[in-house]
């Protein structure tokens, strides 16, 4: 097995992991740097796939008080504080160094200044975007950054598992695989940096690329760090239906509604003004999934199995003027979005769960750091639309930054490797090919996106999270038993498979987290439990990897250090 020493290795490279590369490397252009990615550069992940936009306060009517009580009240008061406190102030400094060191250019006003849009939860139009193709701007750019900086990258290379010392607590490196030619590398660092994405990609229909499969969180339950949260996982309210396609689940992002665009049900209701009359659309991703998924289980779905979204109203010319990245999706699919109804249900988008973090973005192990949506904490029970590229950002920027000022302290010296480590991850993924039959991957993988889809999904009880639980489990056991044919290189089959492990994993996570918070806060909504408790429900889950494999949880309280729900309900 090959092995490369590098002083960073930063596996991802989206929004978090490219703006760490950067500020790392203008901290200090000496430190040896190392990008891996599954894809091409700034060919992949969620990043590249942002719509919507990015929330700054940039306005002189706006302030971080009012962006920070919009994503404490979003997230239904079980944020890390200091860590959501930390996103809305450092979000006008980064915002403002993409666009004079990196060269992102956002949609301006008449008068020069940056455009900023509604968006669902907000208090204030602080939404600044490109269209609605604003991640293609920020990671064409930023990939353009780390291309000029000559930060190598192996691209079509994934990160297996991480690496540690004899003792577990240092992490030192990652086994990866050359997709491309079917080869182990074992890189050693100094520190490391998972930013791979969530991804859930785990439910019949998900918003993230097809490549997404929660890689980054199964590794670091694997590896023992320190998670929480991992209940909270949200579904976006407009996903494409596009039957039999692999891009079913894609998202109509939420400009388009907080424009005016209306939800119908197969009567022609805009059922909104029951769920919440006084925001109806614009309410928040969790509100409206909720309320469409209550409508298709309801009998007042259409036969394509979700709801429409009608944006016929505001003006064909409008709509292709400010949509034009929608209304091409669209017609790919046959659907005229500036002048049809077009087909949509929610979709699988984000987890807000992750690992925990501090402020430089360094998680429970030594060596290792964290960013973007592989952390959690930072947006609760629901994330804000337009604060997901503003973590992926701001906290890969803190990240890069944190990683520098931590190597200055404990040295470039790459700890030992535990003997053997390695060799053994090795083994166990290559193992399906040496069996001669045993299950192949795709019907268990089908099948645990339709037990996420319907028991631990947009609704949730006790029964189905605890029958889920138990097929989950029943489902890795037969993974443990897959059988694969063909040579290593390009092999898609096996890299589905390695998918699947992961899917597993997280799919175990966010079951048993599920099952144990008896109450409805944000995306977490339990028909058997459904009000929101805020007496008993103030806590955060703490989940790690028992020795037995097995999650060992731990139940803590909120530190409402900032706000608390009464400063907001006047």
């Amino acid at each position: 097995m090959e092995t490369i020493r590098t002083d960073i290795l930063i596996i991802g490279m989206g929004g978090a992991a490219q703006m760490a590369a950067l500020n790392a490397f203008d901290a200090d252009p000496k430190l040896k740097i190392l990008i891996v990615t599954k894809a091409l550069k700034g060919k992949g992940g969620c990043s590249r796939m942002v719509q919507g936009g990015f929330n700054v306060v940039l306005n002189p009517g706006d302030s971080h008080q009012k962006h920070l009580a919009d994503t404490l009240k979003g997230g239904r008061f079980i944020n890390n504080q200091d860590l959501a406190k930390l996103l809305v102030e450092q979000a006008t400094a980064t915002i403002k160094e993409m666009e004079t060191r990196y060269g992102c250019f956002f949609d301006r006003n008449p008068d020069g200044t940056i455009h900023q849009k509604p968006f669902a939860g907000q208090s204030f139009d602080r939404t600044v975007h490109k269209g609605d193709l604003t991640g293609i701007e920020i990671i064409s750019r930023t990939t353009e950054q780390v291309m000029k900086r000559d930060i190598p990258v192996l691209e079509e290379h994934r990160a297996l598992d991480l690496l540690t010392d004899t003792s577990g607590r240092q992490v030192t490196g990652a086994v990866l695989l050359d997709i491309r030619r079917g080869r182990f590398l074992k890189v050693e660092a100094a520190a490391t940096l998972v930013a791979t994405g969530g991804g859930p990609t785990h439910y019949r229909f998900f918003a993230p690329g097809p490549e997404k499969s929660l890689d980054g969180l199964a590794m670091l339950y694997r590896a023992g760090v320190r998670m929480v949260d991992m209940e909270m996982l949200q579904f976006h309210p407009t996903g494409l239906i596009v039957p039999g396609s692999v891009v079913a689940g894609s998202l109509l992002e939420e400009g388009l509604r907080g424009a005016g665009a209306h939800l119908l049900n197969v009567e022609g209701e805009r059922y909104m003004k029951r769920y919440d009359p006084q925001k109806m659309e614009r309410a928040t991703r969790d509100v409206v999934s909720r309320s469409s998924f209550l409508e298709m289980i309801g009998g007042r779905g259409f036969a394509h199995g979700g709801v429409h979204i009608v944006a016929a109203h505001l003006g064909a010319e409008f709509v292709e003027k400010n949509f034009p990245g929608m209304c091409a999706r669209c017609r790919l699919f046959g659907y005229d979005l500036a002048r049809k109804p077009v087909p949509v249900s929610p979709t699988a988008h984000y987890l807000m769960g992750g690992a925990v973090i501090d402020s430089d973005g360094r998680a429970s192990l030594e060596r290792l750091f964290v960013a973007g949506e592989d952390s959690g904490g930072v947006h609760g029970a629901n994330r804000l639309g337009g604060n997901g590229i503003a973590d992926s950002c701001v906290f890969g920027r803190q990240a890069g930054k944190g990683i520098v000022k931590y190597l200055k302290q404990a040295g470039r010296r790459v700890p030992e490797t535990a003997p053997g480590m390695a060799e053994e991850r090795m083994a166990a993924y290559t193992a399906p090919f040496s069996r001669t039959n045993g299950d192949h991957p795709y019907p268990l993988r089908d099948e645990l996106r339709e037990l996420n889809w319907n028991k631990v999904g947009v609704a949730r009880n006790g029964s189905d999270l605890q029958s889920a639980i138990d097929r989950i489990e029943a489902i890795g056991a037969q993974a443990h038993r897959l059988h694969l044919k063909g040579g290593a290189a390009y092999n898609m089959a096996w890299n589905n498979t390695i998918d699947f492990l992961n899917m597993i994993d997280v799919s175990r996570l966010v079951a048993r987290s599920a099952l144990l918070r008896e109450e409805t806060r944000g995306a977490h909504f339990r028909t058997d439990f459904p009000d929101q408790d805020d007496e008993n429900g103030l806590y955060n889950l703490f989940v790690q990897r028992g020795d037995d494999g097995m999650p060992v949880y731990e139940k803590k309280p909120v530190r409402l250090k900032y706000l608390k729900p009464s400063d907001l309900k006047a």
